[in-house]
């Protein structure tokens, strides 16, 4: 095989995504912030964008993460949206592990550092080639509205 030519033939790996299967990935650190990153399946589901929704922490479940970052995009997933306070590791641990677009959320919590600047800091400082874009603190809507546009561009 040359260097243009492309292996036609799927891996045994690889499952082709269900036609009518999510689009976006909402995923978040703990069930607390189920409220807040709620409102971005609201805007999705305005936008009829079919998503779904996880609590998974970066810190208690890192392989879980993993995982599920890693077969994101073979399953039809096209963004991942991601919240997570106080260190919010984990909008980066994805991004490390998709090379889908990873939207993070900062969130604010009863222990948040002046008033979730701690989580707005984690998100936005990525090392180079970990990209992840950030909205404000606890502003899924924006964040589905971003993967919107994403989907649609």
């Amino acid at each position: 095989m040359t260097q243009f030519e492309t292996q036609t033939q799927p891996s045994p790996q690889y499952t082709a995504p269900e036609p009518n299967g999510p689009l976006v990935g909402i995923i978040m650190g703990s069930q607390s912030d189920m409220d807040t990153m709620q409102k971005a399946g609201k805007v999705l589901e305005e936008a009829e964008v079919r998503y779904e929704i996880e609590v998974m922490s970066a810190h208690r479940d890192p392989e879980r993460v993993a995982e599920y970052c890693r077969g994101a995009q073979a399953r039809g997933l096209r963004v991942i949206i991601a919240g997570a306070g106080l260190s919010a590791a984990l909008p980066g641990v994805a991004a490390a592990h998709t090379g889908l677009p990873v939207i993070g959320v900062p969130l604010t919590s009863s222990m948040s550092a002046a008033g979730g600047l701690d989580a707005l800091l984690s998100v936005v400082q990525m090392p180079p080639g970990v990209p992840v874009a950030a909205v404000g603190l606890d502003n899924s809507r924006n964040a589905a509205h971003l993967a919107v546009r994403i989907i649609n561009a």
